[in-house]
């Protein structure tokens, strides 16, 4: 898209809204907050639990907002163009499904109990390469997300890939149904959200949602999930034509052949649809490993060049807050061969019991410079209902196995996953992350290796940032 041809105009979108526009507009983005919001876009003033965007509809003006989409009668003196409507969520979902409307792209849409963003960044990254391409920022996965994204594909996008997220049953049908994907990818199905569901088979359900938006189309599935065949049934009730299973199962078309986990990085083999191939991904970890198989099937039935993705799988680096790794030299002190440093591996952003235990997995894989330790930083693990303290306890073999040295914990649930680990491991535990931060940074020396992780209500990512504070710290492209 030119830089001079608005994304919206007010025509377009009193047409996609129903609303009334208050003078002429043209807006080149859109935009829910002001402090990210780009000068020319539509700012939407949506209406949530805890903030009103209405409130801030003049600051969006001064941030050089180009118009406002405001309830009808909430701004009494606008300090420029505003798109009245009834509902400004209904509103935002209406540009949503006009974007997809107007838009030829070949459209993916991704969700999986873990995996989700760093599979959606990576399908971003390889499909990128080829041709232009619009994906979710970030986490912009939910009722307000998924629109938001879709309002904000470019007209000229050849490729759009969008996440769909949920925590409770039914959330993602109606997501699917403006996204309407050409092809649904699903990671992966373990226990997240459980407090909200009665068994993992109900959270399978809840995820093969993705189908309802189909018409024909392609469902890439984890063939080395217990869950396939529920997944594939339900992909085929829904009228899904065609299902490409990924995994190391040798009924895979997207099958894994061979693996090299390093630190840094892996180098895969694998045979996508009959096509062998060897590749390198950027991100270290088995599960990095089997999601570049779903990215590749998925890249592939869009009609991208499977030999080029699987080339720009080598870019591809873990999001922050998922796997970002920080060298983080420290300031004030010398040594033989420059200042000494620790690596921070960032895993802030969220955690549920299999990502857990990848994270582990990926830590293991990193030594320790001499003198130093691995040292893992947990917080709670939301949203697991009544069985959260046993499921937390449950994890601490996986803390031996990983050879962590210590063990900080932080939250109601965690302290059951302190008192379940050998005495040796026990860092600290502390009550909340503001309680353990200071203990972490007292113990984080040259030469560890330091993991965090916790749920985002666990308020894990201070912790990273005062561990960030102790020197110059920048990120390193593959954990180097």
């Amino acid at each position: 898209m030119s830089a001079r041809t608005p994304l919206w105009t007010d025509a377009e979108a009193v047409a996609a809204t129903g609303g009334r526009a208050s003078a002429p507009f043209a807006a080149h983005g859109v935009s829910i907050d002001t402090r990210t919001l780009a000068k020319g876009d539509l700012f939407a003033a949506i209406e949530g639990v805890s903030q009103d965007g209405h409130q801030y509809v003049s600051a969006a003006f001064k941030a050089g907002a180009a118009a406002a989409l405001v309830q009808t009668g909430r701004i009494a003196n606008p300090e420029g163009p505003v798109l009245e409507v009834p509902d400004t969520l209904e509103a935002l979902r209406g540009l949503g499904r006009a974007a997809r409307a107007r838009s030829k792209a070949r459209i993916a849409a991704v969700t999986g109990s873990v995996g989700k963003t760093g599979t959606k960044e990576a399908l971003r990254t390889v499909l990128a390469a080829q041709a232009a391409t619009h994906a979710s920022e970030g986490s912009l996965n939910n009722h307000w997300g998924a629109p938001l994204s879709l309002a904000r594909m470019a007209r000229d996008a050849a490729y759009g890939v969008f996440e769909l997220g949920m925590n409770h049953p039914g959330e993602i049908a109606p997501l699917t149904r403006l996204v309407r994907p050409h092809v649904a990818l699903i990671t992966w199905i373990a226990p997240a959200h459980t407090a909200f569901f009665k068994s993992v088979a109900e959270i399978a359900d809840a995820k093969a949602e993705i189908f309802t938006g189909m018409s024909g189309g392609t469902a890439v599935l984890p063939r080395d999930s217990e869950y396939f065949d529920r997944l594939a049934a339900a992909a085929k009730q829904a009228g899904v034509a065609r299902i490409v299973a990924f995994g190391a199962h040798k009924a895979a078309e997207a099958r894994l052949l061979d693996a090299d986990l390093g630190p840094t990085q892996s180098t895969v083999t694998a045979e996508i649809l009959g096509t062998r191939l060897r590749y390198a991904i950027g991100s270290p970890g088995k599960h990095w490993v089997a999601n570049s198989l779903a990215v590749l099937a998925t890249a592939q039935a869009l009609g991208a060049d499977l030999a080029r993705a699987a080339a720009s799988l080598a870019q591809v680096q873990p999001p922050k807050g998922r796997g970002q790794r920080h060298r983080v030299a420290l300031a004030n002190a010398t040594g033989r061969n420059g200042p000494p440093a620790f690596t921070l591996i960032d895993e802030s952003y969220n955690a549920s019991p299999e990502a857990v235990r990848a994270a582990l997995a990926t830590l293991a894989l990193t030594s320790p410079e001499p003198g130093g330790r691995r040292i893992a930083v947990l917080g709670d693990m939301r949203e697991l209902g009544d069985d959260a303290d046993a499921i937390h306890a449950a994890l601490a073999p996986a803390f031996a196995a990983a050879k962590v040295d210590l063990v900080f914990t932080c939250g109601t649930h965690t302290a059951a996953l302190a008192a379940a680990l050998p005495e040796a491991l026990r860092g600290a535990h502390a009550a909340d992350s503001a309680a353990l931060q200071p203990l972490v940074v007292a113990a984080a020396r040259a030469g560890d290796v330091v993991m965090v992780k916790g749920s985002l209500g666990s308020k894990m990512a201070p912790i990273v940032q005062a561990l960030l504070a102790l020197g110059r710290a920048s990120p390193t492209k593959s954990g180097t």
